[in-house]
């Protein structure tokens, strides 16, 4: 797999007849390995181990519906109360970030309500605020500390 521009970390591989799996430490089961999956697994240690963002307020591929369509959405990170604070999506290192993957994200936020939203191919992360009375998305210079 391509390394990323995100801190390296110890992972865990398995192989099973001709499929590569990765350990998913959040879900705590093997995942097949794909390239998306690799972004996802690295970037969610990103946002434990340099973020400090808890680990108990973060959910993988969780379900939701967008105009009665069931949609997955890689990453949700909860506020205290329980309400979506950032929505993540990750991509293929090869996938370019762009208005396209940003309004994929933007139509699961539209669901969910959340203060943040975030690509990441791995490479190149983006990180926007956003308004929803005003419906500006602003990208931020940073990832925010969690609970700002």
């Amino acid at each position: 797999m391509k390394t990323l521009n995100l801190p390296p970390y110890e992972y865990k591989l398995k192989q099973e007849e001709e499929k590569i799996f990765i350990f998913d430490a959040l879900r705590k089961k093997y995942i097949v390995l794909t390239p998306e999956e690799w972004v996802r697994q690295h970037f969610i240690q990103y946002i434990i181990n340099s973020l400090n963002y808890p680990r108990s307020l973060i959910k993988v591929e969780g379900g939701l519906t967008y105009n009665r369509l069931k949609k997955r959405s890689d990453i949700v990170i909860f506020n205290q109360v329980g309400s979506p604070w950032m929505v993540i999506e990750c991509k293929s290192p090869d996938q370019k970030i762009n208005n396209q993957t940003l309004q994929q994200v933007s139509i699961y936020n539209s669901t969910l309500k959340a203060k943040y939203v975030a690509l990441t191919n791995g490479m190149k992360h983006l990180c926007c605020v956003i308004d929803h009375p005003a419906k500006l998305t602003t990208p931020v210079s940073q990832f925010p500390k969690f609970g700002d």
